[in-house]
């Protein structure tokens, strides 16, 4: 009878790049086989997890060769991408995923995403790695990356993050993702819109991309206006969704779903009822993020979207965790500014929530 493992994997970065690691957890009927904990100097979160899953993989195959395994990730995009759900298209990734496909019969290896919560192991040893490394040099980590590329004459790929204009959802508070309202703008999303469009056009962006929903699409129609930009319509920058949620305000759901919302404020892996997770919407923006690099390197990139994903983009960009959310201010028509260098990835958030144009 064919033998099962069950793999736990992570991987982190403290820098991104910076000084990285990776850990997993190897299970048979429910007991440890074998942990992996190793450090591998200076990488990126995404090669950090992906190299988790080789390094798994590789340790299945020498216990089995023909054994069938359970891949259990935090990492949406790893998972996501390993299932063929969604495209590889950083190199680096690239290369990572054929390494996985190599170490194991692809046949033999399913993928479930978990939330953080449910892969403490593998995160625990992906510390233990990294604090071995501390232990040893403090270099990597101390070592000013971003200085480094500010310096230097390589140019990066820069994101414009525009959130869409008013709706008639957005002075009540509520919860506004992809369900059936799709709503339009009001007069004063149409007015913040055109201002908005009259900043980006002084920025001198290169492409333009839009979400597909309504009120993203008729705010980068007035910067398609302004700036010549035909815009490119890309679904992974779609609001989260809200699922049963959509169209309440914070105070009905409070009252309808009083323990899903508790548990929703507490933890950016939960999703609402019929929803998306708020981490599952960062590794959409993670993947929105490569997926800039690769095909508009050295570019500037004007990006009309929403709250969620423009808040989630920051976390990713800061590698910090998804909950950090909740500490950020995404206003109407505001402009946030991310620049990725495709030499190896390194992001930085260049500023936040910009909103003095919306004052004329």
């Amino acid at each position: 009878m064919a033998r099962k493992f069950l793999v736990y994997a992570d991987g982190g970065s403290r820098g991104n790049p910076g000084a990285a690691a990776f850990g997993a957890v190897v299970l048979e009927n429910g007991k440890v086989v074998e942990e992996i904990s190793r450090a591998i100097g200076t990488a990126t979160n995404n090669v950090a997890e992906y190299s988790a899953l080789v390094a798994a993989l590789q340790a299945v195959h020498r216990l089995d060769p023909e054994a069938s395994v359970e891949v259990r990730m935090d990492s949406k995009l790893v998972v996501e991408q390993m299932s063929g759900r969604w495209q590889i298209k950083h190199p680096d990734m690239r290369g990572l995923a054929a390494d996985a496909r190599s170490a194991h019969p692809a046949s033999l290896v399913s993928y479930t995403w978990v939330a953080r919560e449910e892969n403490k192991e593998a995160d625990r040893l992906v510390n233990l790695a990294l604090d071995g490394e501390v232990e040893e040099s403090s270099a990597p980590i101390r070592r000013n990356y971003l200085m480094e590329r500010l310096l230097s004459d390589e140019v990066p790929t820069t994101i414009y993050l525009i959130r869409h204009g008013e709706t008639p959802l957005t002075p009540f508070k509520k919860f506004s993702g992809t369900g059936p309202l799709d709503p339009e703008l009001t007069e004063e999303g149409n007015r913040q819109a055109r201002l908005v469009a009259e900043e980006i056009a002084k920025l001198r962006p290169e492409v333009l991309i839009t979400s597909p929903l309504n009120r993203a699409q008729q705010t980068a129609h007035y910067i398609s206006e302004k700036t010549g930009l035909t815009p490119k319509i890309d679904s992974i920058w779609v609001e989260g969704s809200f699922g049963l949620w959509d169209g309440l305000t914070i105070y009905e759901v409070a009252e309808k779903f009083p323990q899903e919302y508790e548990l929703w404020l507490s933890s950016a892996s939960i999703a609402p009822p019929g929803g998306e997770s708020y981490e599952e919407c960062m590794a959409r923006a993670r993947a929105g993020m490569e997926s800039l690099l690769v095909d508009f390197p050295g570019k500037r990139v004007a990006l009309v979207t929403h709250n969620g994903m423009i808040k989630t983009s920051i976390a990713a960009a800061m590698s910090t965790h998804a909950e950090s959310i909740f500490n950020v201010d995404v206003s109407p028509c505001s402009i946030t500014i991310i620049s990725i260098w495709p030499s190896d990835g390194l992001i930085a958030v260049r500023s936040v929530n910009e909103r003095g144009h919306l004052r004329s």
